[in-house]
Formats: structure tokens, sequence, C-alpha cells
């Protein structure tokens, strides 16, 4: 018998809560809820497109996170 999954590819948490926050502020909350990978990014950033569970990619201009995403 095959063995049970033991988590989700991610954790269940609201990507928009990270908007505002403080890119450092951001990262602790991240890495507490699970989140394996966390990426800030300039704004414009060229970034490759393949999806990578346990990401968390943020969006950072002047300090704070303006966009945020999975994968």
């Amino acid at each position: 018998m095959a063995p049970t999954p033991s988590s989700a590819a991610h954790p269940d948490d609201a990507t928009s809560a990270y908007v505002g926050l403080s890119e450092e502020s951001a990262e602790q909350r991240a890495r507490r809820r699970g989140w394996t990978t966390v990426r800030s990014l300039p704004p414009g950033a060229i970034v490759t497109l393949e999806y990578l569970a346990g990401r968390l990619n943020f969006e950072v201009e002047s300090g704070t996170v303006i966009r945020c995403w999975s994968g």
C-alpha cells in the first residue's frame, strides 16, 4: 500500500495578507507559516515561470511588499 501524503503542496495561507508588510515581517511570517522558500524581488524583475510548491514570492518596493504570489 502506498504511503499517505503528510502535507499539502504549500501552506493554506492567504497571499493577500502579506501585501503592505515590511519585507522582513513578511519573510518571518511566511517561515512561521511553513513556506519552505521565500523569494523577494524588485518591481519588474524578470523571473522564470516554473511553479515550485512551497515557494512564496514577494515583489518589494522601498522595503514594503506590494505583491505576493505562491509558486
